[in-house]
């Protein structure tokens, strides 16, 4: 059996020396004639997990434990493991998850013979991903579940493997729901959280021939359907929006991007499809007063996200930029989370700028004593880019986006 995953670790070192010589003598003539050339043939025998795994009866049993439509990938984790001759391994779960990491920490234990440990700050998303606490407290190796590889596995500081945690729902049951609420000439977008990614395309392959439209969209470089609570693409050409989840966070990060789009969650659990509502422009209110606020402040307190990889630290050199070209005095402060009591004592601070979550500023930015603003408000706030009337950008890990962003090329 033959896993391949886009977040896939980098394969173990192959010996098959005369493979790697005859994949460069052919290279190109696989090329032409479209084989898969001896190059490919090795990644995917690094990747092919051993029978010794797939068809271990213990394993197998261990894994029942585990509800039977999670997918937590136990075969591939245990080989990647044993590849990486690893001899501590740090697991992190979301919240809603943490119920199956004990579980899960002993099957590791046990069929890889490494060390374990659990990760137990919150993890609220795929840019908590907290590889370096993990290498602090000496594993070699981690497993990040539930969401998918915002941080690339180039980057991280330890060898990593991302599991989705892809759950299987009743497809039927959405299929008839969307035909009996929409009539067949609707053109539709339909995405969710990476969780149910497998789904939304099973679905959109079975109604694109239902639909007069049935699109998947995509903002790069997440995966197509995939939504961010703070990325999400722009969807052109659709009457609506059909966005599988079993809470708003990620969906509204899709309705403020497209305001003008009817938006419906389909919640898999109680199987129910519901009209959502967001109200953009009182949001869009709220945000345009702290900006105005913040115009006349002098002293400026800059929060650097560090809870996993919120934070990042170009955005953060942009940011004092922009403070220093404006004759600001600021100081930065490093917090894992803010809270208004926490910031409320700086009392000389006039107002702050956070480089963690703009949905802190966007959904709690009303509770804190001072303006809380996100780098693109700082990028209003000195003039450096227009306000958006009616729509507001959710683009923050998206590529070809503002200096305010994660994939910002600041080489131009």
């Amino acid at each position: 059996m033959v896993h391949v995953s886009a977040c896939a670790l980098s394969p173990a070192r192959v010996t098959a020396s005369s493979m790697v010589r005859a994949s460069q003598k052919k290279s190109s003539r696989s090329r032409r004639s479209g084989n898969p050339s001896a190059a490919a043939l090795v990644r995917r025998m690094a990747n092919q997990i051993p029978e010794e795994i797939t068809k271990n009866t213990e394993l197998t049993k261990a894994i029942e434990q585990l509800p039977w439509n999670y997918n937590f990938e136990i075969h591939k984790t245990v080989w990647r493991i044993r590849q990486a001759g690893s001899k501590r391994v740090a697991l992190q779960f979301p919240e809603g998850l943490l119920l199956y990491a004990c579980v899960i920490s002993d099957i590791v234990e046990r069929f890889t013979g490494a060390d374990s440990i659990i990760l137990g700050d919150v993890t609220y998303g795929a840019c908590c991903v907290d590889d370096l606490s993990a290498l602090a407290l000496g594993a070699d190796f981690m497993v990040h579940y539930g969401h998918s590889c915002l941080v690339p596995i180039d980057v991280t500081s330890i060898k990593m493997l991302y599991v989705f945690v892809d759950i299987a729902i009743d497809v039927d049951h959405l299929v008839d729901c969307m035909k009996l609420t929409f009539a067949a000439d609707t053109k539709l977008a339909l995405m969710g959280t990476i969780q149910f990614s497998s789904s939304i395309h099973l679905i959109a392959s079975r109604l694109r021939d239902y639909f007069t439209s049935m699109v998947v969209p995509q903002v790069k470089p997440l995966s197509p359907g995939e939504v961010l609570g703070c990325t999400s693409p722009v969807i052109e050409g659709a009457d609506a929006l059909v966005f599988i989840a079993d809470g708003r966070f990620h969906l509204e990060s899709a309705m403020i991007m497209n305001p003008s789009l009817k938006a419906y969650r389909y919640d898999p659990y109680p199987k129910l499809l519901t009209l959502e509502k967001y109200d953009l422009p009182q949001m869009m209110t709220i945000r345009r007063a702290a900006i105005d606020e913040a115009r006349g402040a002098k002293n400026f307190g800059v929060v650097l996200g560090t809870l996993g990889r919120q934070g990042n630290p170009l955005i953060l050199d942009h940011v004092k930029q922009l403070l220093e070209q404006s004759g600001k005095t600021y100081f930065v402060l490093l917090l894992s989370e803010l809270f208004p009591d926490k910031l409320a004592q700086f009392k000389d601070v006039d107002a702050w700028i956070q480089i963690a979550c703009p949905r802190l500023s966007i959904d709690w930015g009303y509770a804190f004593p001072k303006p809380l603003l996100t780098a693109y408000e700082a990028e209003v706030c000195f003039e450096r880019t227009r306000w958006r009337e009616g729509s507001y950008p959710m683009d923050f890990y998206a590529k070809g986006s503002g200096p305010w962003t994660n994939y910002h090329d600041r080489k131009k």
